[in-house]
This record gives structure tokens, sequence and C-alpha cells, in this order.
């Protein structure tokens, strides 16, 4: 993985999501990230994912190093609590039960053979065509996939029927550096 983060930069990219999401929902009002930190001011590809009591209310990100990371995590916080379409958007009423957690991405690589793949430290991206599908390295391991399950699940996330990785789909992985706010607080994510 490339540089990762500390605890300090990790802390400031979740002090960061919370606060964009809190104001937004409190206020209306969208803030901007304010940091000098060349390692959060890097362009990364980054996901924010949301949880209210446990269950998923949102993930949205970048695959790829679109903005500087901050930039991301803020934009990134905002759609997953506003727009991502599975969901209605999060309420202010939410807020004390919501959950963070934020993925930073390597770049995608194409693998040659899906044996390269390992579950739980790779995620991908399944396309073909005008179809393409992301899953996050932490997905498969939390519903318990073994790897001919995580490339279906992925080719149906793309809108590609389940066995298309045996039929020419392309076959991207990434890592990513996974963490909390209750990780961040010492408690079991």
């Amino acid at each position: 993985m490339s540089e990762y983060l500390n605890e300090t930069q990790k802390t400031c990219l979740l002090g960061l999501a919370r606060e964009v999401i809190t104001t937004l929902l409190n206020s209306g009002k969208s803030i901007k990230p304010a940091t000098e930190d060349p390692v959060l001011r890097a362009e990364r590809g980054a996901f924010v994912t949301l949880k209210v009591d446990g269950k998923l209310r949102g993930c949205i990100g970048y695959p790829l190093p679109y903005k500087p990371l901050a930039d991301a995590v803020a934009e990134m916080a905002v759609a997953a609590a506003t727009q991502d379409t599975r969901f209605e958007p999060l309420g202010a009423d939410e807020l004390p039960r919501l959950e963070i957690e934020i993925s930073v991405l390597t770049l995608p690589q194409p693998v040659s053979d899906v044996s390269e793949i390992v579950v739980g430290k790779h995620g991908i991206i399944v396309s073909k065509g005008r179809y393409t599908g992301l899953l996050l390295p932490q997905v498969p391991l939390e519903y318990g996939w073994d790897l001919a399950t995580y490339l279906g699940h992925g080719c149906r996330k793309a809108g590609l029927p389940e066995n298309e990785w045996k039929k020419g789909a392309q076959i991207k992985v990434f890592e990513a550096q996974v963490f909390s706010e209750s990780e961040a607080h010492g408690a079991k994510a």
C-alpha cells in the first residue's frame, strides 16, 4: 500500500467527515476542509461508509485520485449521507447513532488471473463495456464470501450476470486502509 495514514491523520479525516455531515444536516451549509498536511492534500481515492445502528446507510467514493484526500473525504461524506440512491437521505436525528468508516485506496491494477485476488486484502472493480461495479476489500469479510461469491457480487454490482467474470469481464484490484470512529475511540467496530 502506498503511504499509510498515521493516527493523527486518520482522526483528522474522521472528524472532518463528521463535521461536514453534521453541519449540513443541522444548518444546510457546506464547509470546505482546511488542512496543510501534505499527506491529506495529496490526491487519493477514498470511500466514506455510513452506518446507523450497525446498518449500512450510505457508501460513496472516488476509486481514483481525482482530488486531494481531505477534499475527497469531505465531499464523499456528504454524498454518502444525502445522495446514495439505495437509501433515504440521513436525518439529523440519526447523528448520535452514526458510525463513519473511511477507506483510503491505492491505485487499481488489472489482474491477469483471478487467483491473484486475495479476499479481504483486495477490493475489486469489475467492468465490461459501459458496466462497472466496485466492492471494497472489507465487504467479502463482512458477509463471509469466498472468491467466487465475491466476484459474482462484483459482477452484479456492475449490472452484469453473476458469472461474467468467467466470460471476459475486466477485473482490477486495489488495497485500502480502512478506519472508523469506533476504532479511533478504542471500541470494537
